[in-house]
């Protein structure tokens, strides 16, 4: 639940206490607010907890907000009218907060009916033994939430923000960073870990990352994202339990490795990935690009891993995830294909071999069909830009046609400038392309199979080939109606036969 919306503020300064506006009020926060005050009401505690509360104090918008109470999850079941008891095994309720109409929906409910915005309200809790490395095997209530921030996984992580706290009121503590920060119930030295950018594990390091292993890569993302470092002992601990890293879910894996491709530290994040040991574990075929050569006329940066770290580089936050494993990965066939050719260094069908090592990728993380799709697309398609000035008209808006082009051409971008640097072929591709009406890429058919018949052919194999040479005449602008697209095939296949008398 650290996601940002496209309003993030970025951080201005270290020290989480300086002069930094709370960004404005959100649904979500109005939302998480009303829980807060709701169940205050009831004389229980309760607090925004979390990475909701490391955003505020760093000026962030956050964009999911989490409540810890002493509340037990019955008690919580009982006193919203709307709520899903999704983990409440653990302690965890969802709270759905109905809003008026008139506000415009962040959940759509549905066409009918009111509109929600959920909540995850957690009771404060200790954790037993976590046998599977993810759930703890029992979980025991408590009315301290010192106690519960102690099973949590990084300090930045387990802060609370307590409105009512040091005597402001709310509009004080949202509007002004020092009365926020008096709000903060700070029992792990969090705050101190913001103002010196550290990334800590809370307590003994092994034994929080034993707990979840995904937290190994967790500590990874939040390192790169905010720019921090990691702390020795939690960075030791990091590099010792690397290979626990296949316990966990491979989806699980895919997530976290999606956003760090995702949150505008690409680069850092799979470098940190690299130097903890953590990528030969998840990704052994990107540690296989270190050391494996290119030509120098094409490549002055440097060798694969080089090229394909100044790829992830340029990833801006919020770009397309299969954009982002496009980048990563559109270079993967070249350490097996690497020969020394005695012309230059070569790299012979890698783009093949390349998409047969992404597929098996995306096997293994479980993608679904369709990012799968996209992204073994821009694997295969990216060396094709290099001879789109000289397609044919027919050959080049068939390449616009590939599904969403704009990625493919976003990272033909990026490859060059990752490398020479020269982009005359993506100004003449984007040209190309924005002056090229979408009638003239996927005009309407001139002749379809039913033409074909209703003329006297006969169906069979050929009909793909005399429909591709119609099409192709269509798209190279040589004819322009149906009547030139039967007369083409009668010129090229011959007339139909004629039916016995």
């Amino acid at each position: 639940m650290e996601r940002h919306g496209a309003g993030t503020l970025q951080r201005a300064a270290s020290n989480p206490g300086d002069n930094r506006t709370m960004p404005a009020l959100s649904r979500p926060f109005e939302a998480a607010l009303r829980i807060v005050e709701s169940l205050r009401a009831e004389g229980h505690q309760a607090y925004l907890a979390g990475g909701c509360v490391r955003d505020l104090l760093l000026g962030r918008d956050p964009v999911d907000y989490d409540v810890a109470t002493s509340a037990t999850p019955d008690i919580v079941l009982d006193m919203f009218p709307r709520t899903f008891a999704v983990g409440a095994h653990f302690g965890v309720v969802l709270v759905a907060d109905e809003t008026p109409d008139e506000i415009p929906p962040l959940e759509d409910a549905g066409d009918a009916g009111p509109r929600y915005s959920t909540t995850e309200v957690a009771t404060f809790r200790s954790d037993a033994a976590y046998s599977d490395g993810r759930h703890p095997d029992a979980v025991r209530y408590t009315k301290s939430p010192e106690e519960d921030v102690q099973r949590r996984d990084f300090t930045i992580n387990g802060l609370m923000l307590d409105p009512l706290r040091g005597g402001h009121s709310l509009e004080e503590i949202l509007s002004d960073p020092r009365a926020r920060r008096a709000a903060v119930l700070d029992f792990v030295g969090g705050v101190a870990d913001l103002d010196a950018g550290v990334i800590r594990a809370i307590g003994e390091p092994r034994r929080r990352f034993e707990e979840d292993q995904l937290r190994l890569l967790r500590a990874v993302r939040f390192a790169a994202r905010f720019g921090y470092r990691i702390e020795p002992a939690t960075y030791a601990a990091i590099c010792a339990l690397a290979p626990r890293i296949h316990t966990v879910s491979r989806e699980r894996v895919r997530d976290e490795l999606t956003k760090m491709l995702t949150e505008g530290a690409a680069r850092r994040a799979f470098e940190l990935l690299d130097e903890t040991g953590l990528l030969a574990q998840v990704l052994p075929e990107i540690v296989k690009m270190k050391g494996v050569a290119q030509p120098p006329q094409f490549h002055p940066e440097g060798d694969v891993f080089i090229h394909t770290m100044m790829l992830l580089e340029q990833l801006e936050t919020g770009a397309p995830p299969t954009l982002a494993w496009g980048a990563l990965l559109h270079d993967v066939g070249k350490p097996p294909t690497y020969r020394i050719a005695p012309d230059r260094i070569r790299f012979d069908g890698h783009v093949g071999v390349g998409v047969a090592m992404g597929a098996e990728i995306c096997r293994r993380f479980r993608f679904s069909n369709e990012d799968t799709r996209q992204i073994l697309a821009l694997i295969e398609n990216h060396m094709r830009f290099a001879d789109a000035p000289h397609m044919k008209k027919s050959t080049l808006k068939r390449f616009f046609r590939l599904p969403c082009f704009e990625e493919h051409l976003a990272l033909h971008k990026m490859d060059c400038m990752a490398a020479h640097r020269n982009l005359e072929t993506y100004r003449f591709v984007v040209e190309r392309y924005n002056e090229m009406p979408e009638e003239d890429v996927r005009p309407r058919p001139l002749l379809t199979g039913r033409e074909l018949i209703a003329a006297g052919y006969v169906p069979g194999p050929l009909f793909k080939e005399m429909l591709q040479a119609v099409e192709d005449a269509q798209l190279e602008g040589a004819i322009t109606t149906a009547e030139e697209a039967v007369a083409l095939v009668r010129e090229r296949f011959g007339d139909a036969p004629q039916a016995p008398a």
